[in-house]
């Protein structure tokens, strides 16, 4: 008879050489604990190792710059008391036999001149954001991004590759590149937000040459085996408006050039809500899938069933959670015991202090 205990996606699990507890990861998630100098709390060491139980940690977004920063008290990488303070954090999930990646992040025209001493965010071009961002005193209007010059391009893909170096300082075991979410390398992608004419902009090969030359240089750092990348092929933005002209041709390309760098994974946000997994306008996350020959981890509101579902089917490798992890730190051995999860409300998601974030309870 079958038991959650017993499940595939529960056992444990070899990823390149890295030999995980099970199938789950633990999504990143931006919690906004971090003070202004973009150092991790104290308390944070808490919240990942309390969360060790998954078999791949990666961490919340974090800045490889100043300027890629674009919401307030989101942690960075950057300088040596941000990597103090990570290599606290990984010292704490190792000793629980944890194994955590950090994601690299740059969030490009997703910012705003308030988290920059009034300049303007950058971006591959002057195509403003739909809506409002939060910055320290609230909700702000986007404003109209700065286009970068061909030569500030290279001094980003520098960044990347010192943001990797101290990864490797702080004690990671690895890296993800994020590279979904209409943030900046996504934005280089993306044909609705890249309006260039020089060798970074015009054709798919030009668009992606941006962040190839990242994942070059991560890769450089780290080996292929220890790099991972997050993308969010999606066709259209939660009010339909069209993201690039051919979505599935422009990952799919992707995806073909990931294969060929041979890194570890592609961790795929899956849609918009589970229940447009498989969009409209030729979009199939399996087909893409197909495309990638490294590991493969899925995500988007998965549940243990649709995870085995899916595992079972060969359409993914790992699936990652987030929102479940934020109220249960034992999210693994709750599954594991078919015992009921806990449920967060909204106003500890993102800010504060420790309540809400890491002094949620085990299992009773």
């Amino acid at each position: 008879m079958y038991t959650p205990d017993k499940s595939p996606v529960l056992q444990p699990v070899t990823l390149g050489g890295l030999h995980l507890k099970n199938r789950i990861v633990m999504a990143p998630m931006t919690r906004s604990r971090s003070d202004d100098d973009g150092v991790p709390a104290h308390y944070a060491a808490d919240y990942y190792s309390q969360r060790a139980g998954a078999g791949l940690i990666i961490t919340e977004a974090t800045n490889i710059s100043a300027q890629a920063r674009g919401y307030p008290r989101t942690p960075g990488i950057w300088c040596d008391t941000q990597v103090a303070a990570w290599k606290r954090i990984t010292d704490a999930v190792h000793r629980q036999d944890g194994k955590i990646f950090l994601q690299l992040w740059h969030t490009g025209r997703m910012s705003h001149p308030d988290m920059h001493g009034g300049d303007l965010p950058v971006a591959p071009s002057a195509v403003k954001p739909a809506g409002q961002i939060r910055v320290h005193d609230g909700m702000k209007d986007f404003v109209t991004p700065r286009a970068l010059a061909a030569d500030e391009i290279g001094l980003i893909v520098e960044d990347y590759r010192r943001a990797a170096v101290n990864a490797q300082i702080a004690g990671f075991d690895g890296v993800e590149v994020h590279c979904a979410n209409n943030y900046l390398l996504e934005q280089f992608i993306r044909d609705s937000t890249n309006h260039r004419t020089d060798p970074y902009g015009g054709t798919l090969d030009n668009r992606l040459r941006f962040p190839l030359e990242v994942i070059n240089a991560v890769i450089g750092v780290w080996g292929a085996d220890r790099v991972g990348v997050r993308i969010s092929p999606i066709t259209t933005t939660p009010g339909d408006t069209p993201l690039d002209s051919d979505t599935m041709n422009t990952f799919g390309t992707f995806l073909d050039e990931l294969s060929n760098l041979g890194v570890l994974y592609v961790h795929d946000i899956e849609g918009i809500t589970q229940m447009s997994r498989e969009e409209s306008g030729g979009m199939s996350f399996e087909q893409l899938r197909k495309r990638f020959r490294g590991a493969y981890i899925a995500n988007n509101q998965y549940t243990l069933a649709l995870a085995e579902l899916a595992v079972s089917q060969g359409n993914t490798d790992l699936v990652s959670l987030g929102r479940p992890f934020i109220a249960n730190p034992d999210l693994v051995d709750r599954l594991r015991a078919g015992a009921p999860l806990a449920e967060a409300p909204k106003e500890y998601w993102y800010g504060g202090d420790a309540t809400g974030y890491s002094d949620w309870p085990g299992m009773r």
